[in-house]
């Protein structure tokens, strides 16, 4: 069978098993398992076998079940009413007011988590029923908390850079500290659109709370210093070297375990969830990995990654209408599939066509996690748009248009990024 039917064939069974509901994980395993009996005649039992052991025994990637177990911790505890309680009386005086505390909450809380779904519902949790009180605007209260809260895919320690460096073997360590001025630009925008509304629509932001002085402000604060702390030990254990990513996640555990007691809030209910929900979600991302891994050795095989950098190099594409058309199809497949499966699904046939165009994949990796940043937001597969509706009642199409300003911001972020790629590779370059 010749490579181009051998690809169709893939595709094919590919779409077959995911649109029946198959597990994505299995799905990969499956297709790679066909492509290799069924379409070159390759025995695969050993070939997976070693394949699902070598992707799963990494260790590189035992970082990333410690930062999902860290942030299941403190999605437990009361971090979340800590939080806007510090926050509160310092954007009081801002355009906007309080709705800057979604924008910040989902800024810190994402340092802690690495998942966009739990940033969401832990800000979400305490800061709608806090808003809707006073009298904002429903449109700005979800739009503020959808938009900001994927800064968890891209905000140290992120689950999703975690498995794009593991799978195109990019320093996970170099990955974390590039994403935090890309993080730190995109927080700036959405507060800057906040602003923007606000100045523009006055009567509709409720007038600011009673004014505090400014030791009461700073007594308020005193509810950010454990997380701050936390954040803190975390990312500078890796930007200074004391600690490997892996290291820098069993200390970020630990940390969460300290913050928890000192909050009353660890009893052994609390650490057996927080255990058994990590483990769940750890479980999930294993099986897309080990099934991604099995299925690139199959399509190496068949040839089919080689047969599409042939064809993307032979449209002679300039690297910026390269990053543009990866750009769009990134935003496509993403409303279709999960952050983790975009990147695994294409990532053996991706990386040779960047590298070949002379992209840093370093660069690529902040910009790949910001295009899945907006399918977090965009129907019909956007998960932050099921958790908002979960908490809100409203429907997904209102939800949707009320965070469309958002994913236009983080689109103008990848102009700046391309335009000025140095956002993302000073820090690394530093370390």
């Amino acid at each position: 069978m010749s490579e181009i039917a051998a690809s169709i064939a893939l595709i094919i069974v590919l779409f077959a098993l995911l649109g029946g509901g198959v597990w994505v994980g299995l799905t990969l395993a499956g297709v790679a398992w066909f492509g290799m009996e069924v379409l070159i005649g390759r025995e695969a039992g050993d070939a997976m076998a070693m394949t699902i052991w070598g992707s799963s025994s990494s260790w590189t990637l035992t970082a990333l079940p410690l930062f999902v177990w860290m942030g299941e911790i403190l999605y437990r505890t009361n971090l979340s009413e800590s939080m806007f309680r510090g926050l509160a009386p310092w954007v009081n005086a801002l355009p906007g007011r309080l709705l800057h505390t979604n924008v910040i909450g989902c800024t810190i809380f994402a340092a802690v988590s690495g998942s966009s779904a739990a940033t969401c519902a832990t800000v979400g949790k305490m800061n709608i029923p806090e808003m809707r009180k006073r009298g904002y605007p429903d449109a700005q209260i979800i739009g503020s908390l959808g938009g900001p809260a994927t800064l968890g895919l891209l905000i140290p320690p992120s689950i999703i850079l975690i498995v794009y460096g593991v799978a195109a073997e990019v320093s996970i360590a170099k990955l974390f500290m590039a994403g935090v001025l890309p993080g730190l630009l995109l927080a700036l925008l959405f507060s800057g659109w906040l602003m923007g509304w606000a100045i523009l629509n006055p009567a509709k932001v409720p007038k600011a709370d009673t004014g505090m002085t400014f030791g009461q402000k700073l007594r308020e604060s005193r509810h950010l210093i454990p997380v701050v702390l936390l954040i803190g030990a975390v990312v500078a254990s890796i930007y200074t070297g004391i600690a490997t990513a892996t290291e820098a996640a069993a200390l970020g555990v630990v940390g969460a375990l300290v913050v928890s007691a000192s909050q009353g809030a660890l009893t052994w209910q609390t650490f057996r969830d927080s255990l058994l929900g990590a483990t769940r979600l750890y479980c999930m991302i294993a099986l897309i990995l080990s099934g991604a891994a099995f299925m690139t050795l199959s399509m190496g095989y068949i040839g089919l990654p080689r047969q599409l950098a042939e064809f993307v190099g032979s449209l002679n594409l300039s690297p910026g209408m390269l990053i543009i058309t990866l750009g769009i199809f990134y935003m496509v497949i993403g409303c279709f599939l999960d952050g983790i499966s975009t990147i695994v699904l294409t990532m053996a046939v991706v990386l040779p066509i960047i590298q070949a165009a002379g992209i840093d994949p370093l660069w690529f990796g902040i910009f790949l996690t910001i295009t899945v940043e907006t399918a977090q937001i965009t129907p019909p597969v956007g998960f932050n748009l099921f958790v908002l509706q979960s908490m809100t009642g409203k429907q997904l199409p209102y939800i949707a248009r009320v965070c469309a300003p958002y994913f236009s911001l983080m689109v103008f972020a990848l102009l700046l990024l391309w335009f000025f790629p140095e956002i993302v590779t000073w820090l690394p370059g530093r370390m």
